[in-house]
C-alpha cells in the first residue's frame, strides 16, 4: 500500500486498524553505469514488496542521504548530517502524529547510519513508539547469500545490479573490476577519491546472472517482511 495511492482518510483508517508503517530511506549518488537513484529505488521497492501482502502503508522514499565521498561525480546529492537528521526527525514526528506506533525504517544506503541513532533518541523521548532501523541488504540471511554468491558484493557492482536499477543505454562492462586502495579512498577528498574509484564501482564483477539476483532479492524481501511482522515491543506494558 503506497501512500501515493492513498488519501488522508485511507491513512487514518490504516493507522486505526494497524500501528505499522514503513519509511524507506535512500540516496542519490553515483553508482557507476547504474542509475544514480539505486539506493532509493531498492529501499522503496523492497519495502513495497515486503508490505504489500500485509496491507501495510509505505511512505515515499527519502531520496537523499549522506554521500560526501561521491561529490566529485555529477548528479550526486549529499546532505549534511544535521540536515538528514532534521528531515528524518520531522518525517518521523509526522508519521507518529498520523497515528502509527510501529515504524520500520528501511534503509538502502550505508552512509545513512546516523538515522539509527536518531531512532533510538526519539523512542527515548516519546516512549509510545517503536522504531526499527533495517538495512535490507545487510540482514543476516541476505548478507549470507551475498557472501555465497560472491564476497566482493559492494557499492555499484553486481550486488546492486538488478533489472530495476539498470539503464538501457548503459550496459554493464564485461568481466570484473580490479580492487583499489579503499583505505586511501576513504582518506581522500572527493576529487582524489574519484581518481582512485574511476567509474565508481568498488571492484569485483559488474553483473551476475539474473536468477542469482532474483534469489537475493527474494531473501531481502522476506527478511524485510520478517522485520515488519515482528516481534514488536508491548508499549502498553
Amino acid at each position: 500500500m503506497k501512500i501515493s495511492e492513498m488519501n488522508w482518510k485511507d491513512v487514518e483508517a490504516a493507522a486505526a486498524r494497524d500501528p505499522r508503517c514503513i519509511v524507506p530511506v535512500g540516496s542519490t549518488e553515483q553508482h557507476a553505469q547504474l542509475s544514480l537513484c539505486v539506493d532509493a529505488i531498492l529501499a522503496e521497492k523492497v519495502a513495497v514488496d515486503a508490505a504489500e501482502p500485509l496491507g501495510i502503508p509505505v511512505f515515499p522514499v527519502m531520496p537523499f542521504g549522506l554521500a560526501p565521498y561521491f561529490e566529485a561525480y555529477p548528479g550526486t546529492i549529499s546532505l549534511r548530517v544535521e540536515t538528514l537528521l532534521a528531515v528524518m526527525r520531522d518525517v518521523l514526528v509526522s508519521v507518529r502524529r498520523s497515528g502509527f506506533r510501529q515504524i520500520l525504517i528501511v534503509n538502502g544506503h550505508g552512509g545513512n547510519s546516523p538515522v539509527s541513532a536518531l531512532a533510538q533518541e526519539l523512542m527515548a523521548d516519546w516512549g509510545d513508539v517503536s522504531i526499527k532501523y533495517h538495512e535490507w541488504w545487510k540482514a543476516p540471511r541476505t548478507w549470507e547469500m551475498v557472501q555465497q554468491i560472491d564476497p566482493s558484493g559492494s557499492h555499484a557492482n553486481w550486488m546492486e545490479n538488478f533489472p530495476w536499477t539498470r539503464l538501457a543505454h548503459a550496459p554493464a562492462p564485461e568481466g570484473e573490476k580490479p580492487p583499489f586502495d579503499m583505505g586511501l579512498m576513504k582518506a581522500s577528498p572527493p576529487a582524489q577519491g574519484r581518481v582512485l574509484m574511476g567509474d565508481g564501482a568498488f571492484g569485483g564483477p559488474w553483473q551476475r546472472p539474473d536468477d542469482q539476483m532474483q534469489a537475493l532479492w527474494d531473501s531481502g524481501v522476506a527478511e524485510t517482511r520478517d522485520a515488519l511482522e515482528g516481534p514488536w515491543p508491548d508499549l502498553g506494558a
